[in-house]
């Protein structure tokens, strides 16, 4: 996926653009990942959305992928930094996508600026999201011991064994990879930053989307149900035997949920 560097508070940002060529008042959609991770698990649907003329912004956090560090310590931090990246890359609104920690980004931005976040589409979510102290420790040390846990502990048991829906993929030893070419002390800080967050007791006002994974260890899916219970208008789809690590596990499904969830901002109104 290509995308572009700029720079927020002095720093270097990674964006990934869906190897897409939008128009300047293009509809925009973010795509924020989830702990450990960067860009790179969006790219079936950043590519999808750039190529129907959507302004793809799939951001690589600090500390993550190509982005300079150091990991922001909280959601509320990430929310802010995220605000940052919309003002330096001349967007006005945007409908926001997240997985896992990710989700809670989108939630607290949707909560905190409304009038910035055209929709949401939270995937694997749960607020709060406690972290076991067990990962948190082995994480914390630096063990790779935190990536086994949470690599396992993020598929199914058919995604264990190595099942996956696209061809030539290998679902945990992309999992595990990414998790390890997190910098020291990365994984660490996102866990403490899931761990630490307590949503406000209120609800927020735009078009809601949840997927939740009916075989999500991480995130269970009543987890997501309790979310989009705080949400007039939202749409929960559920994924049979699915884990937690959608976007690699039901990469087709979600697209389509996706695709229905942000299709009525698609440019000339189809997708």
């Amino acid at each position: 996926m290509s995308g572009v560097r700029v720079s927020v508070r002095g720093r270097r940002v990674y964006v990934g653009n869906g190897s897409g060529s939008p128009a300047p008042d293009a509809p925009a959609l973010v795509f924020v990942h989830g702990a450990g991770m960067d860009h790179t698990v969006w790219a079936l649907p950043a590519r999808h959305f750039a190529r129907k003329g959507f302004r793809v912004l799939a951001v690589d956090l600090p500390g993550h992928g190509r982005s300079a560090g150091p990991p922001h310590a909280s959601v509320p931090d990430m929310c802010g930094w995220l605000l940052d990246v919309l003002e330096v890359c001349g967007v006005g609104s945007a409908a926001v996508a997240g997985h896992s920690m990710g989700s809670l980004v989108a939630w607290e931005f949707a909560r905190r600026h409304p009038q910035r976040c055209a929709g949401l589409a939270l995937l694997g979510t749960s607020a709060p999201m406690p972290v076991t102290p067990l990962l948190l420790n082995a994480a914390q040390d630096n063990h790779h011991a935190a990536i086994d846990m949470a690599n396992a502990w993020s598929h199914s048991p058919a995604g264990r064994i190595g099942a996956a829906a696209n061809p030539g993929t290998w679902m945990l030893g992309v999992g595990e990879r990414l998790l390890e070419r997190a910098a020291p002390g990365v994984f660490h800080a996102d866990l403490a930053a899931c761990d630490a967050y307590r949503p406000d007791k209120g609800g927020v006002s735009c078009p809601v989307l949840v997927v939740a994974g009916d075989a999500d260890q991480m995130t269970p899916p009543k987890a997501g149900v309790d979310v989009a219970a705080r949400a007039p208008s939202a749409t929960v789809v559920r994924l049979p035997g699915c884990g937690h690590s959608m976007l690699s596990e039901r990469p087709n499904e979600v697209l389509d949920a996706l695709v229905e969830a942000f299709g009525r901002f698609a440019p000339g109104g189809l997708l």
